[in-house]
């Protein structure tokens, strides 16, 4: 899905379109919605590392190369834009056509490698941002246009090249970065002694685990009847942490990084992000007895803190559990997506 939301002078639009219709879109379709801001989060599926790759050979693609393809031919083009992505993109040849795109359609861009603990939260989400603007519109530091960086100095009135980002190699760097960012216990809802959770008790203590992978039963995501208010609805079943214990990343109230959500969040546990300790040995890791440290999941609104959701966000009641770690998982940081708003419609001083 391509999410196009527009900026109508004080107004803001959001015009969802299916990939499966944005194909079919003119010239004078997107020229309809007058919108002189786009933000664009293509799939991202054909530029991450586990996926095969394709780049723009990918059929997931073919709805954002249709928009490039579209855009100079537009009457009323857009006059800004924010292109969101995995890191992957930027060395794809999509990444290649959007750059000659916008270039020949008089649009200046800065890029970005960003994660949220560049931003003081302790989560580990690095993702890739094109901000484009297109002339006369200038960048408030045009000293780094049609440059890629890797540090967020620019969003806060820095115009030093200074780079310390998540992908640096200096572990020097690394730990600065991680020692900068809030405990995860800042951004937990359960944290009480008396929010421990009972794994021999728990509902999922005798979960069964699937013969080909790390699936969950699906009786704990989709059902009717799930307490989102009861912390031992998740408790992590004792055989998972069996089965795939050493795939766990375990992390604890004191952290300061956890791993990237993602859309298959509780239904697998290996890759899909962080699992919390809730009761924390005199030995942190797997050196320690996984069953005795209570493992649990991070619940939906735990992991909206992580993303720097507003504490008044709701989900709809009628979304299950498992819709809900999915959209999630599709989000953008609000900590890293503010700054680079900011920045993007900043005039020059």
């Amino acid at each position: 899905m391509i999410k196009l939301m527009m900026f109508i002078s004080t107004i803001l639009v959001t015009a969802l379109i299916r990939q499966g219709n944005i194909q079919s879109q003119t010239e004078v379709d997107l020229d309809s919605y007058q919108a002189n801001v786009w933000l664009l989060s293509p799939p991202c599926q054909p530029y991450t590392r586990q996926g095969l790759q394709k780049h723009s050979a990918d059929a997931r693609a073919f709805s954002f190369l249709n928009i490039l393809e579209l855009m100079p031919r537009m009457s009323k083009p857009p006059d800004m834009l924010l292109v969101e992505n995995v890191v992957g993109f930027e060395t794809s040849d999509t990444h290649a056509k959007m750059v000659e795109v916008l270039a020949n359609s008089g649009l200046v861009t800065q890029e970005f490698i960003l994660s949220p603990l560049q931003f003081g939260v302790p989560y580990s989400r690095p993702r890739y941002f094109c901000l484009a603007k297109r002339k006369p519109l200038s960048f408030q530091y045009q000293l780094f246009n049609n440059q890629l960086l890797l540090s967020p100095s620019p969003l806060f009135g820095n115009n030093e090249k200074t780079v310390i980002g998540e992908n640096s190699q200096s572990q020097e760097n690394w730990d600065k970065l991680i020692d900068s960012c809030q405990p995860i216990e800042n951004f937990l809802e359960f944290t009480s002694s008396s929010d421990q959770v009972n794994t021999e008790t728990g509902p999922f203590a005798n979960a069964e685990v699937s013969g080909n992978d790390q699936e969950t039963s699906e009786t704990f995501v989709e059902g009717d009847e799930f307490d989102f208010g009861a912390i031992d609805q998740f408790v992590v079943p004792l055989s998972l942490i069996e089965r795939w214990g050493s795939a766990m990343d375990i992390v604890y109230p004191d952290s300061k990084r956890c791993c990237c959500f993602t859309k298959s969040y509780y239904r697998y546990v290996k890759g899909t992000g962080s699992l919390l300790a809730t009761i924390q040995p005199k030995n942190k890791g797997k050196t320690s007895s996984l069953k005795e440290q209570c493992l649990r999941y991070f619940t939906p609104r735990e992991v909206a803190n992580l993303h720097s959701f507003p504490k008044d966000f709701q989900f709809p009641k009628h979304i299950s559990l498992r819709q809900r770690y999915a959209m999630l998982g599709n989000s953008l940081s609000v900590a890293v997506v503010a700054p680079l708003l900011q920045y993007m419609f900043a005039e020059p001083s």
